[in-house]
């Protein structure tokens, strides 16, 4: 697929299916973009949709089948727009940083990345009521080929990220604030304490669909 070029090549590009559950477009919304009118164009679209497909199938659609509804809060940026974040300190990390996942068509190979801010209602209604938000940690550090998360203290919002060799870290901004893992190290609980922390979780991938 070409650059999009015009608003409809950009529509067409939206209406990719990236998964059973998501499309392109559901990636496509930036607040940056609108607000500040700096397109969210894709240097590479065939790139983006290679690993964007990664990112849906092997973290997002388990998550939809488990809970119920997963809202995307950010998800993919072009370079230029990333870029424009950066410099007028919008909350986006440096375009060359290699811990900034939004920019999905930005390297391929083992390089590759995909990833996206997100909010799961289900868990975000019981963390208002004071639940650990380390209970979705561990659930989907046990469940689910990701590569990093960052937990953020509105609605228990994360980042959550694919790459074709996962480094399996967890951070956070909500106390224990940090890292929680670190790639390579085994989780500080044992899994029986894991576990115990989810046990009322839905069934994964329990919700059946037509």
């Amino acid at each position: 697929m070409r650059q999009p070029r015009s608003m409809w090549s950009l529509e067409t590009f939206g209406r990719v299916r990236l998964s059973k559950h998501f499309y392109m477009r559901d990636f496509l919304m930036s607040e940056i973009s609108a607000f500040h009118a700096v397109p969210n164009i894709p240097d590479k679209p065939d790139l983006a949709i290679e690993n964007g497909r990664e990112l849906c199938r092997n973290l997002l659609d388990p998550l939809e089948e488990t809970f119920g509804r997963v809202a995307i809060r950010s998800g993919y940026r072009s370079d230029a727009l990333n870029a424009y974040g950066n410099e007028n300190k919008l909350n986006c990390a440096r375009s060359d940083n290699p811990i900034e996942c939004h920019i999905w068509d930005r390297a391929g190979g083992e390089a590759a990345i995909a990833g996206t801010s997100l909010v799961i209602p289900w868990f975000a209604e019981q963390y208002a009521q004071g639940r650990d938000w380390r209970d979705l940690a561990w659930w989907v550090h046990d469940h689910l080929p990701y590569s990093e998360m960052w937990f953020f203290p509105k609605l228990a919002a994360f980042n959550l990220v694919w790459r074709p060799v996962p480094l399996r870290t967890i951070s956070s901004y909500i106390a224990p604030r940090g890292l929680l893992l670190r790639a390579g190290d085994l989780p500080p609980e044992v899994p029986p304490l894991r576990q115990a922390r989810y046990r009322d979780f839905p069934a994964f991938r329990g919700i059946v669909y037509p």
